[in-house]
């Protein structure tokens, strides 16, 4: 596998066009450039591969150690923070935050209007560093509980996740 280097513009287009959580960049662009996957020759069976846990956790890591979302006095403050590490950390991911919602809300939107019209005082805030915007009229177990789902679906670990959420 290969590492190449794209434009901020060009990453966020080629995450806007995931169709499932879990898709990979290399299979969004097959996709869009109408490529099928590759044909490998048949090898030795082997057993499958286990996924590997994720392992850029840099950014929210070190945000915990620094000791930073301790000295925020608010809990939207402490949310906010934790989005746009998690954002910086993994932009792509990040996207799936837009299937996050409630019973009647949408929690996460590029566009404000968005989630206003999903309730009546959602209160939407741009994420910091981010083109996302997320409602912040909830209260802090609503909070831990979307930085959850969010910090699951963007493969971190069970623990991290918890840490991550009594922070909040």
């Amino acid at each position: 596998m290969k590492t190449i280097e794209l434009d901020d513009d060009l990453y966020l287009y080629i995450a806007s066009q995931t169709r499932h959580i879990g898709e990979s960049a290399s299979d969004i662009l097959r996709r869009l450039l109408g490529q099928s996957a590759p044909v490998t020759a048949p090898g030795p069976a082997t057993a499958p591969e286990k996924v590997a846990p994720r392992v850029q956790q840099e950014g929210i890591v070190a945000l915990l150690e620094s000791g930073e979302l301790a000295q925020e006095e608010r809990s939207i403050q402490r949310f906010m923070l934790v989005l746009g590490t998690l954002y910086q950390e993994d932009a792509a991911a990040f996207t799936q935050a837009t299937e996050i919602k409630g019973r009647k809300r949408m929690y996460f939107s590029r566009d404000p209007d968005a989630l206003r019209a999903s309730g009546s005082t959602t209160k939407p805030k741009p994420v910091p560093g981010t083109p996302f915007w997320v409602i912040t009229n909830t209260n802090t177990s609503r909070k831990q509980n979307i930085v959850a789902q969010l910090m699951s679906s963007m493969g971190y670990d069970e623990a991290l996740v918890a840490q991550v959420c009594a922070a909040i």
